[in-house]
């Protein structure tokens, strides 16, 4: 299994965990494109064990292309980057909610 399955699945499973018949209905994970050209990633933590923890903005600024950034606000995962950093951007996530880093 390569890194980003591994990533993937993971993803997943957090996501299964957090489904209990009521969360799924209210919140969620979105991924969605931007022109920049990139990718922007929001994960709900509300009604989670992530809700309540801060995750101070980071920027990483490599070219235009190649970017990521990542933050909490409003009980919302948010990370923002470049076209090729998504499994990036989502690592991120994993980092914060499995070892509480940002």
């Amino acid at each position: 299994m390569s890194d980003s399955e591994d990533l993937l699945a993971w993803l997943q499973d957090w996501y299964a965990r957090q489904c209990n018949g009521d969360w799924e209905h209210e919140w969620g994970v979105k991924v969605a494109t931007i022109d920049n050209p990139g990718w922007t990633v929001e994960i709900d933590l509300e009604e989670t064990d992530l809700e309540g923890r801060e995750c101070p903005r980071q920027d990483v600024n490599r070219s235009a292309q190649d970017w990521v950034w990542a933050w909490t606000a409003e009980n919302t995962f948010h990370a923002a980057c470049g076209p090729g950093n998504l499994s990036e951007a989502l690592a991120l996530f994993r980092t914060w909610a499995t070892a509480h880093v940002c």
